[in-house]
């Protein structure tokens, strides 16, 4: 898989050197080329998990940036409007996930998202407790992570 990633990184510096356009866009632009490149060569030589794994994270990325986006909002009505809506809580969430990277991943990006904070992982590692602004329906709260950031943390790293 290494090897896949920097095929489709020097493909995209060539791609770059030959456009002469050293921009951001051009250099994703040049990535996404290479990658249907290289994806189209090694078609049937049964090597694709590089191929299955990065369209996942980078529907992971716009995931994360969708959840970021709403979470800010949120927490941007909250401190503008004059009523407390807020419904503070703890939750023990049980981890599917069991690698050391799986659950660093998914405790940072809560404690990124607006209103959720990681607190600290049980010393099994079966459970991460979470500090959230609008804890309503803790089971909702629970199956909002499972379904949203564990999943597609477990479908990356498995």
């Amino acid at each position: 898989m290494k090897n896949r990633f920097v095929s489709n990184l020097l493909l995209s510096l060539v791609w770059i050197a030959l456009t002469g356009t050293f921009t951001v866009a051009n250099h994703v632009f040049g990535f996404i080329l290479s990658f249907i490149i290289l994806r189209v060569i090694t078609k049937g030589s049964g090597t694709g998990r590089y191929f299955t794994i990065v369209p996942k994270i980078i529907i992971f990325m716009f995931y994360f940036l969708y959840e970021l986006i709403k979470a800010n909002l949120q927490v941007a009505y909250e401190v503008i409007t004059p009523n407390f809506q807020m419904k503070p809580g703890i939750v023990k969430i049980p981890l599917d996930v069991k690698s050391n990277i799986g659950i660093t991943l998914l405790a940072n990006l809560i404690s990124l998202t607006p209103g959720t904070l990681s607190l600290d992982v049980s010393n099994d590692r079966k459970v991460l407790y979470v500090h959230a602004m609008y804890v309503t329906d803790r089971e909702e709260f629970i199956a909002s992570i499972k379904n949203g950031f564990e999943k597609r943390i477990l479908e990356i790293l498995t």
